[in-house]
């Protein structure tokens, strides 16, 4: 075969069909970019073997967002991933060898009438409304906490559930449309405020708060951390912990990724361009080497150590032909029993690679080195 033959075809093993609780492992062939990991570092190879393979669990979706892996038990089959479906409006539940289902319906709006609200977007070349959940992360009790940003809120799931309201202003005006979300150990929740709730964005004339920021949630007491205000272009979007709780991560646009030290108060202070990349969600793993997304364009996710240096890229597939499909990296999460399975939601894709280390899950922090 030769490279430029190789190139042009994308088999993408590891599509998981159910059908009668049998998984079924299909190969599908396109046209376009396949699946490749890019050394920038040696050390990579401790984090992900070159010869790694990338599963597809699913596609033909709208733009899936906001993955959580929950382990109700010792094995794989015992946990399952949690998945936001942004324009379906919906929070998906996968688990190996079973259908793919719905975990809950109207996650992210629950009024009648979504005319004026959601920003739009596209899949392949299908206009889309931001109506549906974004970030999702689960508190010291195991509880889902979920950023709607249709309806502006953040809320937490009961376990028989109903829904509690955590926020949805901040001096007592409404927020733009939360975004992506972290929760500490102690129960404090960062969440991010982006313009995709509204459906003029920006220039929604609904707006009520005039920049994007990132907020502490504790005590029932809302807390503006920063903003892009006065600085284009640094719209906060991704937002997650060091595995010691030390740090905050957030994406800040044009900047890349901030790094900000908590305080006992769980407040931050000096903020630092941590590393040049990352638009969307990120993960962290146990050495703290942090995993950040590329948003919206060509999908990428970028490992950089703790010390800021880059260490790879694992550049997601590239499909052409019709109907056009939109493969990007909008959010990461670790699962599996052993906590090395790396998920990625990419708009219309679902996937994930296995690593040779593992990451941090929400009952992994504060990580003490066990």
């Amino acid at each position: 075969m030769t490279d430029r033959t190789r190139k042009s075809v994308w088999v993408a093993c590891g599509v998981a069909l159910v059908a009668g609780g049998l998984s079924m492992v299909i190969a599908q062939v396109q046209s376009g970019d396949p699946f490749r990991i890019e050394k920038l570092d040696p050390s990579l190879d401790e984090i992900v073997s070159p010869n790694a393979t990338l599963e597809v669990l699913g596609d033909r979706f709208a733009l899936t967002e906001g993955p959580v892996w929950v382990q109700e038990g010792p094995g794989d089959d015992d946990g399952y991933l949690l998945f936001s479906e942004n324009a379906g409006n919906a929070i998906y539940k996968w688990q190996r060898n079973r259908p793919l289902s719905v975990f809950l319906e109207n996650a992210g709006f629950t009024g009648s009438d979504n005319s004026n609200v959601g920003a739009q977007t596209i899949a392949g070349r299908i206009p889309i409304l931001l109506i549906g959940p974004n970030g999702l992360a689960l508190d010291p009790q195991g509880r889902l906490v979920v950023t709607a940003m249709a309806d502006r809120t953040v809320y937490r799931l009961e376990k028989d559930g109903t829904r509690t309201l955590l926020a949805d202003r901040y001096d007592g005006k409404r927020f733009n449309g939360p975004n992506d979300i972290i929760i500490k150990s102690n129960g404090a929740i960062y969440f991010t405020d982006s313009v995709w709730g509204l459906r003029g964005a920006a220039n929604d004339p609904g707006r009520e708060i005039p920049y994007s920021g990132f907020y502490l949630i504790k005590n029932g007491v809302v807390t503006l951390l920063g903003s892009d205000d006065g600085n284009p272009g640094t719209a906060p979007n991704g937002i997650t912990l060091s595995p010691d709780e030390r740090y905050l991560y957030v994406t800040a646009g044009r900047l890349g990724t901030m790094r900000y030290e908590i305080q006992p108060d769980d407040t931050v202070a000096n903020g630092q361009v941590f590393v040049g990349h990352g638009q969307d969600g990120m993960a962290v793993d146990v050495r703290g080497n942090l995993y950040t997304t590329g948003g919206g364009g060509v999908g990428g996710i970028q490992i950089t150590s703790p010390a800021g240096k880059p260490l790879g890229r694992l550049h997601l597939p590239q499909p052409t032909g019709e109907p056009r499909t939109r493969v990007c990296a909008t959010n990461v999460a670790f699962g599996d029993a052993d906590n090395k399975g790396l998920y990625i939601t990419a708009c219309t894709h679902l996937f994930k690679i296995r690593l040779n280390i593992r990451g941090i899950r929400y009952d992994d922090r504060p990580f003490t080195g066990r």
